[in-house]
This record gives structure tokens, C-alpha cells and sequence, in this order.
């Protein structure tokens, strides 16, 4: 037995060493991709990390979901992204990534299942409920677009994009006083903002 201890220590040692190795091969591929991403050269910066490719790996799938749809790949990004959502189902940032190449595809359905399951998870998620707000709105289902903006205006009750998208929501819905409110307040956040000139002028008309 003692004549094993040597040995067992030998082993893990090596084993640590190929190891750290790995990761160093892994982070260094990682390091190459963003010098060459920093370039446009997306498809050189995809290549250096499918050599280190491991398909149990979130960073690498989601990295390689954002490159691939940088290329144009849009196919191939959705199945990294895919990947990636499939080893961490909880987490909101693949499937926004997702998001890219189905909208670049023309997969709307795609695209709305996924902001629905990350409000299922992030309820509160402010991209999720905007980009929803606004998918409602250009289907004119204002309804539904005023529920949506509503929740980003109440988290952010200064922010330019779902304030004038609830203020245009509410006049959509004839709540012209609301609308009113909102629009003004637009004007504080941009003033001479011609979104909100146009709304207060339909109203006064």
C-alpha cells in the first residue's frame, strides 16, 4: 500500500497539470476570438474556439451562437444558442441570444416562445416585456402592447423607448388624457421629440 502513495500522487498531479492545461488551451482560444471579433473577422474568430469545441460547455455554445450569427450562420447559431439554453435552462441570456438569428430567419414564433419562457423566468424582465410590447403593438393588439410597456414604464418610469410606446399605446386605446401626460413627459426626457409633437398633435385635432 505504501508503494501506491507515490504513484497516487504522481496521478493527481498529472492530472491537475492537464487540467490547468486544458483551461489554458480553452481561455486562450477564447482570448483569440475576441482579438478576432475585435477585427469583423467572426467566422476566423468561430474557427479558433470550435478547435477547443466541448459540447457540454455553456461559455463555449454561447459564444459560439453570438459568432455564428455575427457570420451570418444563422442556422448554426440557432443550434449553439439551442445547445447552450438546453445545458442551463434557467438562464435568460441564451435565450435572448437566441433571439438573433430566429428573428434574422423570419422565426417570429420562434422569437415569441422564447422572450415567453424568459418572462416565465425573469417576470420582471425589461427587454422581454418591451420587445413583447412591441411584437403586441405592430399587430395592433394595443391591448396587450399597453400591458407589456405598463411593466417597463412602472420599473423605468423614465425611459424613452417604453414611455413613448405606452403614451402611443394609450392613445391608440382612446385614453387621450393618459396619453397626453405621457407624451409631455416624453418631452421632458427628449425635447422637440417629433414621436411625441405628432401624438399631441392628433390629440388636439
Amino acid at each position: 500500500m505504501k508503494n501506491l502513495k507515490p504513484f497516487l500522487v504522481i496521478s493527481l498531479c498529472l492530472l491537475a497539470i492537464n487540467s490547468y492545461s486544458q483551461s489554458g488551451t480553452i481561455a486562450d482560444a477564447f482570448s483569440k476570438s475576441y482579438a478576432s471579433e475585435k477585427k469583423s473577422d467572426y467566422k476566423g474568430a468561430a474557427t479558433l474556439l470550435k478547435t477547443v469545441y466541448d459540447k457540454s460547455s455553456y461559455e463555449i455554445n454561447l459564444r459560439l451562437g453570438w459568432l455564428t450569427y455575427k457570420a451570418g450562420a444563422y442556422a448554426e447559431s440557432e443550434s449553439y444558442y439551442q445547445l447552450a439554453i438546453n445545458l442551463k435552462p434557467g438562464a435568460i441570456e441564451a435565450r435572448l441570444g437566441y433571439i438573433y438569428p430566429a428573428y434574422a430567419l423570419g422565426n417570429m414564433n420562434e422569437v415569441v416562445e422564447q422572450y415567453t419562457k424568459t418572462l416565465i423566468i425573469d417576470p420582471q424582465n425589461t427587454t422581454a416585456n418591451y420587445e413583447m410590447g412591441l411584437i403586441a403593438y405592430n399587430k395592433k393588439d394595443y391591448q396587450v402592447a399597453y400591458k407589456y410597456f405598463d411593466k417597463v414604464v412602472t420599473l423605468y418610469p423614465f425611459t424613452y423607448d417604453a414611455l413613448i410606446m405606452l403614451a402611443w399605446s394609450n392613445y391608440q386605446l382612446g385614453k387621450k388624457d393618459t396619453a397626453t401626460v405621457l407624451f409631455n413627459r416624453v418631452l421632458c426626457l427628449s425635447p422637440n421629440d417629433s414621436s411625441a409633437v405628432e401624438g399631441l398633435s392628433l390629440i388636439k385635432k
